[in-house]
């Protein structure tokens, strides 16, 4: 199964107070009284005042993200992280294959990052999303890891947290779907298969 995502991740109110007046900005609610903010070639332009530009090398160190995070726009991330700390993620999966990378800004500068992984051999705590939201203020929970704490995987695309925002969702949509599901078949006499985006989030 795939998974996409391109998308700044921050505290709800943060996010809210910076693009309160953008047309282009759609906030996804996650837990934790977290947002994420999908990041589309038109909040990019809104953001710039030009369109973004795509790396078309492979995915490495020295190029971690699909998106060229061009000065004008890591400009606009690093003015809002002096509000509080911000990290923009990208991830791609295709059948158990792809990466992650993040870098969060913090203060007005870049305090860690950019990181990338494909490999996944070291302790999950330190893979690139998940290192990322530690360093956003992410606590652990009942769920794997941060990641998945904050429902990440609630949506397998940035398409999908752009429908899911507009639609003014809960990160637990899904466990609420699937619960009111269960209910009604239970009343019923019925065990179906439990409704969902996902059973495990599906990536790495």
């Amino acid at each position: 199964m795939a998974y996409q995502l391109s998308a700044v991740v921050a505290d709800a109110e943060l996010l809210r107070e910076h693009t309160a007046d953008l047309d282009h900005a759609v906030l996804g609610e996650l837990r934790q009284d977290f947002a994420l903010l999908p990041v589309t070639p038109q909040l990019v332009e809104e953001l710039t005042g030009a369109l973004p530009d795509f790396s078309v090398a492979a995915r490495s160190p020295e190029e971690p993200f699909h998106l060229t995070l061009s000065a004008p726009l890591a400009e606009v991330l690093a003015r809002w992280s002096r509000s509080g700390p911000m990290a923009y993620a990208e991830a791609e999966f295709f059948g158990g294959a792809g990466y992650q990378s993040a870098v969060v800004w913090l203060g007005g500068r870049v305090s860690w990052g950019p990181a990338f992984d494909h490999v996944f051999d070291g302790p999950r705590a330190e893979w690139p999303l998940n290192a990322a939201l530690t360093r956003l203020g992410v606590e652990p929970g009942a769920w794997i890891d941060p990641f998945a704490e904050l429902g990440l995987h609630v949506e397998r695309s940035t398409a999908g947290w752009l429908a899911h925002g507009r639609r003014r969702l809960s990160a637990d949509y899904w466990d609420e779907l699937a619960e009111e599901w269960e209910n009604r078949q239970s009343a019923g006499g019925q065990q179906p298969e439990r409704p969902g985006p996902v059973g495990d989030w599906g990536i790495p």
